[in-house]
């Protein structure tokens, strides 16, 4: 999901949401499943449309191939699927393994963006107008789910990237299961909601999760069909949904509808980083915080989210002046 950015980005520069996806002809997947073939009427860059769905360089869900394909394990309505999407000249070409292979295909078109109309956006800003050009594959992404991108979004809450990553992949690859079909080694189908509901305190432990974050995961896995209905709201109903769940805010909701909804007007307020880098580029005020964000971005009312994706992917940051916050493990407690 990374930009450019410098020095070593924060998870908020992260977000900006984009993945070196290597240029090269596919190679072809050993074991058949289902295709499909979808020819997308814009320019297509994979690595800007589905880099927020990857968390971490580690992600076992997530997987970005040096022939040019992402791999992607879902756990779909219709049970656990994996996705492999490869695109050669204008044409897209997605192959699916497993009890929710039919599921992924056929929503192949949203997830790339097919959902989302970024020609109502209007650039009121230089910094913003120049992003958008050099980005013209940028769409948001849809995947229909909520839960999948629900519990990594909590595990990201108030720690480093690295904790939040570790967490992630560390439950993933102990509860989760074997990404169907061919997918590349140790790709991982991230748990159903009984599993999470039933992983024991000191794993949760020894993953460096604290007693917080995982109750609000237990909190939400025990309503999950609730939490799966959102996808069915407005992206504002959604959020308000979602934030029922005790500890839940709207930090937490707006990352998720981003992805789950590909909602363009879900700014994140509460982040630690994001409110100096929008001020900053925006008006050289590094010190903004959530109200002068929000002034900022009023212009772009109804495209929040994608006017602050494109700042991030502009790499117009500030320059830290503060240490890095310090990586805790109370795995190690």
């Amino acid at each position: 999901m990374a930009g450019r950015f410098s020095p070593r980005p924060t998870r908020t520069t992260v977000r900006g949401g984009h993945v070196a996806v290597p240029g090269g002809i596919p190679r072809q997947a050993a074991v058949a499943g289902r295709a499909r073939t979808w020819v997308p009427q814009w320019p297509l860059d994979l690595g800007l449309v589905l880099g927020p769905l990857r968390r971490g360089p580690g992600d076992p869900t997530f997987r970005a191939m040096p022939d040019g394909s992402v791999w992607r394990a879902s756990l779909t309505p219709s049970g656990p699927g994996t996705l492999r999407v490869s695109a050669r000249g204008a044409e897209v070409r997605g192959e699916a393994w497993g009890p929710g292979a039919e599921w992924l295909l056929e929503r192949l078109p949203e997830l790339l963006g097919a959902a989302d109309d970024p020609s109502v956006f209007v650039p009121r800003h230089r910094v913003v107008a120049m992003a958008r050009h050099r980005r013209p594959g940028l769409r948001l992404t849809r995947t229909g789910l909520v839960m999948e991108s629900l519990i990594p979004s909590v595990l990201e809450q108030k720690v480093t990237t690295d904790e939040a990553y570790r967490a992630w992949r560390l439950l993933v690859r102990k509860f989760g299961e074997p990404a169907p079909g061919p997918a590349p080694g140790r790709m991982y189908v991230m748990p159903d909601a009984r599993t999470w509901a039933l992983i024991p305190s000191w794993e949760w432990h020894r993953a460096g999760v604290d007693n917080k974050r995982a109750s609000t995961i237990l909190r939400a896995v025990r309503v999950a069909a609730r939490m799966e209905e959102a996808v069915r709201m407005p992206p504002a109903q959604a959020q308000a949904r979602l934030e029922v769940v005790p500890g839940i805010g709207p930090w937490t909701s707006a990352e998720v509808v981003q992805r789950s909804h590909g909602a363009a007007d879900a700014v994140t307020v509460g982040d630690l980083h994001l409110p100096g880098i929008v001020g900053f580029a925006l008006a050289g005020d590094r010190d903004a915080d959530d109200s002068v964000m929000l002034e900022l971005l009023e212009p772009y009312a109804g495209q929040r989210h994608r006017a602050a994706r494109l700042i991030l992917l502009s790499g117009r940051v500030p320059a830290r002046r503060t240490p890095r916050m310090p990586r805790g493990d109370i795995g190690r407690l």
